[in-house]
């Protein structure tokens, strides 16, 4: 059948694929709870019942405050089929967050997962014009249960069946959808209007690029409310794939040993502490078994595609693969060959590595102004080449501006920002072209290589232009940087503000005689200092002149989206850490020369 609405994938997964027993999975009380087609289908088509019972309308607002789970998806179909908006949010917003976006969205009713969650937002309900009801997933006492709208919809099903079917055949393919509101690193967050056509082609072209397949599991890791784990979501449902959610960051070792998935998405910091780890557990070995293990990773950060490195190379990767890289991928269940990774820029050591060991990194690009992706790079060529973000989907255009601007058009843009012609006129031209504020090249005239945020580049005192993401991404590779940050716009040189990897630095300090009961003692102890400077220079090496960080703070602070330095993508918020710090870079640049 032909994809052209995001319920369209609920009737092609009945068809195609019959009632697959586990079409959607999530844990409850410890246990692997699971939802055939059947009953998705059947969920959602009761929420929409019940949403139409208690007077919603095609327009109105409803927004999702929650972790993964399969009721997402039955509320997110429930609200598609009858036109009603979906706005999701990410549960780790301030109050005032909450406020600001439920209050400019319209939202009528919200979804939230737990208790903590419910007396954040229900004091809200009396500040804000329209909103009426809350509804939670988890059975919270004296709080109304989402079950509660799927029994209405029981109900109700004769009245409004036919109404649905009536509604559905009546929502176009450009019509609106969703409402996300990004992430805000910079700002206010801005509600961008998302329609079926934009989500639907992007999650088509995804599938044809990881070719999931009906008896595997794809595990859901990143927050469902992000269009790019949205996207997962879609083509993963469109592929026939069982859709696993993990309960949480902290279990997604647990979770993969369980499910054994062969999938799933990321962020760049994940797959880094996932790397500091096999590290770590390395480190620990003695002899020949550590020797071999760092011969493997010293091999895979020379790795090459197409066998470049010639035969020699090839044999040495085949030994390591048996003895080393087969263990790295017994660790992530088993059966992952392949990787979505976006959201930030990927280190190219890690990329090199797990490719070597057998784990394809597929580096994407986008935004949520694009649905999101706009580039992928393939598994294999001509559409692949390792330091880049790939090659343009289907039916996906991109061009450079003059000034290094990268520009996409095509089906996956958005409609528009919600209530916001001004920042839509000024993000989305008269051509169509969307301005994604990312500065870039093609390599080869194919594959797109991002060099970093125009936003976030700043000049320095004489004239020179420092590009921060390239710089601060080379001094992630040290296992000792947890975090980093460049400053120094309009001084006379680059600095930066570190926030130490505390496990790492830890058993350094201890091997080293440091006490390490006191975070806040043991970074102004002056060997740890020196232990720094020595990083830093060994970085600066690999950089121009004009990048090199001159001098550092160290920061004893974590870094977190819960803090507020981190966005939920785990981007750093600079206007949140430079006004957080400011006293402190000021510091730096008190005697400067």
């Amino acid at each position: 059948m032909n994809i052209t609405r995001t319920f369209d994938f609920l009737q092609r997964y009945q068809e195609k694929f019959g009632d697959k027993e586990d079409a959607l999975a999530g844990k409850k009380d410890g246990k692997w709870v699971k939802y055939t087609s059947r009953q998705y289908i059947d969920y959602s088509n009761h929420i929409s019942y019940g949403l139409l019972t208690l007077g919603l309308k095609k327009g109105d607002k409803v927004a999702t405050i929650t972790n993964n789970r399969p009721e997402w998806n039955f509320v997110d179909m429930g609200m598609a089929q009858i036109g009603v908006v979906h706005v999701p949010l990410f549960t780790t917003l301030e109050t005032s967050g909450y406020e600001h976006i439920l209050s400019h969205s319209e939202a009528k009713f919200v979804f939230v997962s737990d208790k903590n969650l419910y007396d954040k937002i229900k004091p809200l309900v009396s500040k804000i014009e329209g909103l009426e009801e809350i509804y939670t997933f988890n059975e919270i006492e004296g709080a109304k249960n989402w079950t509660e709208i799927v029994e209405l919809g029981k109900k109700n099903e004769e009245q409004y069946k036919e109404e649905v079917e009536k509604i559905k055949s009546g929502i176009a393919p450009d019509d609106f959808v969703t409402l996300i509101y990004t992430s805000g690193t910079t700002g206010n967050a801005k509600g961008v209007m998302l329609s079926h056509k934009n989500l639907v082609s992007n999650a088509i072209a995804a599938a044809g690029v990881f070719k999931l397949k009906p008896d595997q599991r794809y595990l859901s890791i990143l927050p469902i409310c992000h269009v790019g784990e949205r996207m997962g979501n879609y083509q993963t449902q469109y592929s026939g794939c069982s859709i696993y959610y993990a309960e949480n960051l902290g279990t997604i070792a647990a979770n993969m040993k369980e499910i054994s998935p062969h999938g799933f998405g990321a962020v760049p910091r994940i797959l880094e502490k996932v790397y500091d780890k096999i590290i770590a557990k390395g480190e620990q070995l003695t002899g020949i078994k550590k020797k071999l293990f760092f011969w493997a990773v010293d091999l895979g950060l020379r790795y090459k595609l197409n066998s470049e490195n010639g035969w020699w190379y090839e044999l040495q990767l085949k030994i390591a693969d048996k003895i080393i890289f087969s263990k790295w991928r017994e660790a992530l269940g088993g059966n992952i060959t392949s990787i979505g990774v976006g959201g930030a820029a990927l280190q190219p050591r890690l990329e090199k590595v797990f490719w070597a060991a057998g784990i394809k990194l597929l580096n994407m690009y986008g935004l949520t102004e694009t649905s999101p992706i706009i580039t992928i790079n393939r598994s294999i060529a001509p559409d692949l080449r390792l330091g880049t973000v790939g090659a343009v989907i289907e039916d996906v255009e991109v061009k450079i501006a003059e000034d290094g601007e990268i520009l996409c058009k095509g089906p996956n843009v958005m409609l528009g920002y919600y209530k916001d012609d001004e920042s839509t006129k000024k993000e989305l031209d008269a051509d169509g072209w969307f301005h994604t504020g990312d500065v870039g090249i093609l390599e080869d005239g194919k594959c797109l290589k991002i060099t970093d945020r125009k936003k976030e580049i700043f000049k320095l005192s004489n004239g020179k232009y420092v590009a921060p993401q390239v710089v601060e991404n080379l001094f992630k590779e040290s296992v000792f940087i947890e975090q980093l940050m460049v400053v120094g716009e309009s001084e006379k040189f680059a600095s930066a503000l570190i926030a130490p990897n505390f496990e790492a630095l830890r058993e350094w300090c201890t091997s080293n005689n440091i006490s390490t009961e006191n975070k806040e003692e043991m970074i102004k102890h002056q060997e740890v200092f020196s232990h720094y400077q020595t990083i830093v220079k060994g970085f600066n090496k690999s950089l121009d002149k004009d990048e090199q960080i001159k001098r550092f703070k160290l920061i004893s602070d974590d870094w977190s989206p819960d803090s507020g330095e981190l966005s939920p993508t785990l981007k750093l918020k600079r206007r949140v850490i430079n006004a957080k710090y400011e006293d402190l870079v000021k510091q730096i640049y008190r005697h400067d020369s």
